[in-house]
């Protein structure tokens, strides 16, 4: 095959195999375990941006201290849009019955912020699998493996994440397969422009790493405080642990691959 067909056809393996090995360990849960999961996905999202997203930007950064305010400007951005989906979604009056409610969903809020920063995240993965693929071959097909297998226990997070906001299993599961859709996009456009592109690469991941930084702090985090009993601790911080340990495990299994 040729360069262009290995990326279009690694992209949309990719991404596709992701998300449905994703939604089918995601679905397995109950109504009732949702809630719980969310810790999960904290811990998920927070080894993502910890252990992949943030080292990778940085090493290709050439300014730490530019990414640095690429992060925290992209924190800034996402309050901003979260007001703004609050402004349009709900009254005062409505808003504030809700933050008391502690079983309630944040009526898509943090669902729609963790899609914005899923599709740029997947817009590089398109990037990166383009840009190895024109390197060798056998550098693609690793690369698009590892990029498949990191991206499961995030997509696990972010599938729980969809369904906390009030997303159907349907429309969560149609979200995040139209969230991958931007690796082949990533992909066919590196293809063309890849020397342009690559120079971008660090401001999206950090501005990735910031949606998924802003949705785990402000919007799922608080959440587990309305729980404070020892038990119901004890069991966010194992959930949130093995959240961080499924990307590091991932991480390391892919890097003895590599």
């Amino acid at each position: 095959m040729s360069t262009l067909a290995w990326i279009i056809v690694a992209s949309v393996a990719g991404a596709f195999l992701s998300v449905v090995a994703a939604a089918v360990l995601a679905l397995r849960a109950s109504a009732h375990q949702v809630p719980m999961l969310i810790s999960y996905a904290i811990g998920a999202l927070l080894g993502a941006v910890f252990l992949e997203i943030l080292p990778h930007a940085f090493e290709q950064s050439g300014s730490a201290h530019n990414l640095a305010a690429v992060i925290l400007g992209g924190i800034l951005f996402f309050f901003i849009l979260e007001k703004l989906v609050l402004w349009r979604h709900c009254h005062t009056e409505e808003c504030e019955a809700h933050d008391h409610h502690v079983d309630a969903n944040d009526h898509g809020r943090s669902g729609m912020m963790i899609m914005v920063g899923d599709t740029i995240h997947n817009f590089v993965d398109g990037i990166l699998i383009a840009a190895a693929f024109m390197a060798d071959t056998g550098l693609g097909i690793v690369t698009a493996l590892a990029i498949i297998a990191h991206e499961i226990p995030q997509e696990v997070g972010d599938f729980v994440i969809l369904l906390h906001s009030g997303f159907s299993k349907a429309k969560a599961f149609a979200f995040n397969l139209i969230s991958s859709g931007a690796t082949l996009l990533g992909g066919l456009l590196a293809y063309y422009a890849l020397r342009s592109l690559q120079d971008w690469v660090p401001t999206l991941l950090g501005l990735a790493a910031a949606s998924m930084i802003y949705v785990a702090v402000a919007d799922l985090i608080p959440g587990l405080h309305r729980r404070p009993e020892l038990r119901a601790t004890v069991e966010q911080v194992v959930l949130i642990c093995l959240g961080i340990g499924s990307i590091a495990l991932v991480r390391f299994f892919v890097s003895g691959i590599a």
